[in-house]
């Protein structure tokens, strides 16, 4: 896919209609808090990746309007739209590409893009929900295998936890703990090979960033197994009272974590601020750097108001270390001393 080189969107968010040229380096979107900026890269993610990082479509769905539409122009003169239109009784989303109609982004239409918004600067003290979703996120992207087991395994747990609220245990429930423990044994694999990777580079790349010779480490809080899909069935098998009583499933990937540790020690009982700070952005240099090793795409970035959150010094690294990329920015200001080619104000 080529750089892109404009975006109108139609009933999304705040916007009636709205349309925006996107330099091929780095675009700035300034404006008032609700204006209306990060719409414009949600929308932008939308037709990228296939949904929202900030809600359902009902969400980006402007108040009051029937339907929107995305448009993205390419430098090869390439056009992607995305419609959605709720009143469809099925296929509600639709993504137009070359001509043929699509109601789910297929894999090899997705774009790879890596998102930093100030959220992301609290991972490390977020909860495991927001760990897991930047790993599975992160996964996803470069193995669609991943993303599938992803969505089969939600798909299992949904079923398997309707069963337990009827508190009533079923041959059923067999069939859904054999489905969770396959797709469950390959995300929990995935997990433990790509905390592996992290720890590869990771001190190189925050001692790139902090100056310092501090070890941070990744760990995934499940250890290997021989056998993780028959661990999962057994654990699946042995919790099942427990979780009729409780009327959702207690085990599995779903309920694990990322833990992360600085010199030996958690990093959230040792690191300043600061230096939870250079590690989140560490973690997304390797995000970036990864994607284009294995991908051989370099990802659009989208920084969402985060320079607000970041000292000079870092806003710099950020932008110096991403800056072969397509880069799209939103700020409250263009205060910040970081040089931008083409500023939108709205």
């Amino acid at each position: 896919m080529s750089l892109i080189e404009k975006i109108s969107v139609q009933n999304i968010r705040v916007h009636s209609s709205f349309v925006m040229d996107v330099f091929p380096a780095t675009t700035v979107i300034t404006g008032a808090n609700g204006s209306g900026k990060t719409s414009i890269i949600e929308a932008l993610y939308v037709a990228l990746q296939g949904s929202s990082f900030k809600g359902s479509d009902n969400d980006v769905l402007r108040s009051e309007a029937s339907w929107y539409r995305i448009d993205v122009l390419f430098e090869d003169a390439a056009v992607r739209t995305v419609k959605f239109d709720p009143s469809r009784s099925s296929g509600k989303k639709q993504f137009i590409i070359d001509g043929k109609t699509y109601y789910r982004l297929p894999q090899q239409h997705k774009y790879p893009v890596v998102i930093f918004e100030p959220e992301d600067l609290r991972l490390l003290n977020g909860s495991p929900v927001r760990r897991r979703q930047f790993i599975d996120h992160f996964i996803s992207q470069l193995d669609p295998q991943y993303a599938t087991s992803l969505r089969r395994y939600e798909r299992a747990l949904k079923q398997r936890n309707a069963l337990l609220k009827q508190r009533s245990v079923s041959d059923s429930l067999f069939v859904w703990n054999v489905a969770l423990s396959e797709y469950g044994a390959y995300i929990i694999n995935q997990r433990i090979r790509f905390c592996d990777d992290l720890n590869a580079r990771l001190n190189d790349v925050y001692a790139s960033i902090s100056h310092t010779k501090d070890s941070v480490t990744v760990q995934y809080s499940q250890n290997s197994h021989e056998n993780i899909a028959q661990k999962l069935l057994s654990e699946l098998h042995d919790r099942v009272e427990r979780d009729t009583l409780l009327g959702f499933t207690s085990v599995g990937p779903h309920r694990h974590d990322i833990l992360f540790n600085f010199n030996g020690s958690p990093a959230l009982s040792v690191a300043s601020r600061g230096e939870v700070r250079s590690i989140v952005l560490a973690l997304k240099f390797l995000e970036v750097d990864t994607i284009k090793r294995i991908t051989g795409k370099k990802p659009v970035i989208l920084l969402d108001d985060v320079f607000s959150e970041l000292d000079e010094r870092r806003q710099n690294q950020l932008i110096s270390l991403t800056k072969e990329n397509q880069i799209i920015i939103t700020s409250a200001t263009n205060d910040s001393n970081i040089h931008t080619d083409y500023i939108i104000e709205l």
